[in-house]
């Protein structure tokens, strides 16, 4: 391989990198969600959404929950995070070779380690119910019914979760629709000390829903940066980047209010081949009947901005379905590469011409 294939790919590597929820640090440590990468496999026939998620955040905090809402009682499992890299292989970039010209151009809330309870009420009264609790994919994981933002505000502070004002607008349009509410802990690794991000595991909710949808609301990060320049600042200058595999039966878009559109773009849309859809259910430890017979993949890239969402995003089939790829990177080599790789593959044959013979 030449060093000018070496280096494209090196390029191609940094270029490419390799869900929303309300993240929740120990009272005045300071957690945002960072760039985030998820699968959604939707079943249009049994309107379930399976929802994994692969997310990272900058933390302050050696230990630090967060909220998850979903329309209905959520299943927990752990997924396998190698799904990730099978749609990253999927939708990359083709790579061109051609000769070389001579002549150039061309939510924060903090969390303890004690065990989670549930609120003690009268019955009469509103409470917090706790549907299910579980250790999986490395988290403490509570499924949550509130009858209103108070009560759960109550379980959050006697279960380890600091509060706060902009938490409870965050939780507020869900608590009034009904949402389930899936509270999860993680403790940062030993090996991230120095960077300040926790890798979560891969997870999985697999949910009832008339349409499939990304929870894109999040806490009001500048109100909860008020009065420390730093964290503001940070606000100002931090990039992420959200990206969604979306699999189904078709292409799909996405959708926030007729007002504000959602800022993602499909960066590729195509149908699965039949081998690659077994790998991947077989990755994410579902059932091979899981799903539509064939799968459509469309990729989202949306650049996320640190603003309050009016609305999460909510998915239908586009109204165009046209493929979509991404355009193929061009590596250029000179006729003396070439000659070179032939003669390290003729070397490398050359054993087993000479034992045939």
């Amino acid at each position: 391989m030449s060093r000018a294939l070496s280096a494209c790919l090196l390029l191609l590597a940094i270029a490419y990198p390799s869900i929303a929820c309300c993240p929740a640090p120990p009272l005045g440590d300071w957690v945002v969600n960072a760039d985030q990468t998820v699968i959604m496999l939707w079943d249009p026939a049994a309107k379930k959404q399976h929802f994994i998620r692969k997310a990272s955040f900058q933390s302050e905090a050696d230990d630090f929950g967060f909220l998850i809402p979903s329309p209905s009682k959520p299943e927990l499992a752990e997924s396998g995070n190698e799904a990730f890299g099978l749609l990253h292989e999927v939708t990359a970039p083709r790579i061109v070779y051609r000769p070389r010209n001579p002549q150039g151009g061309g939510c924060n809330l903090g969390c303890s380690i004690d065990e989670p309870k549930s609120v003690v009420t009268a019955a009469a009264g509103p409470a917090v119910r706790v549907l299910e609790e579980k250790e999986v994919a490395g988290f403490n994981a509570t499924v949550l019914e509130a009858d209103n933002t108070a009560v759960l505000v109550e379980w959050l502070k006697d279960n380890g979760y600091a509060y706060s004002p902009e938490v409870a607008a965050w939780a507020q349009p869900y608590v009034d629709q009904n949402w389930k509410i899936t509270a999860l802990k993680v403790a940062k690794r030993a090996d991230s000390q120095e960077t300040q991000t926790v890798q979560a595991g891969a997870l999985r909710l697999s949910f009832d829903t008339d349409q499939p949808l990304f929870p894109y609301r999040e806490p009001d990060y500048a109100q909860l940066a008020a009065g420390n320049a730093k964290h503001t600042q940070a606000l100002a200058e931090q990039q992420r980047l959200l990206r969604i595999y979306f699999v189904s039966n078709a292409r799909y878009q996405g959708d926030l209010t007729p007002a504000q559109p959602w800022t993602g773009k499909v960066a590729w849309a195509g149908k699965l081949e039949e081998m690659q859809r077994t790998r991947l259910l077989d990755l994410l430890k579902l059932p091979s009947e899981t799903g539509p017979a064939e799968f459509y993949l469309t990729e989202f890239e949306d650049q996320w901005p640190y603003k309050v969402a009016p609305a999460d995003v909510y998915f239908a089939e586009a109204t165009t379905q046209t493929d979509v790829r991404r355009p193929d990177v061009y590596v250029q080599r000179d006729g003396s590469s070439d000659i070179g790789l032939i003669a390290l593959v003729l070397l490398a044959f050359m054993p087993l011409l000479l034992r045939r013979q």
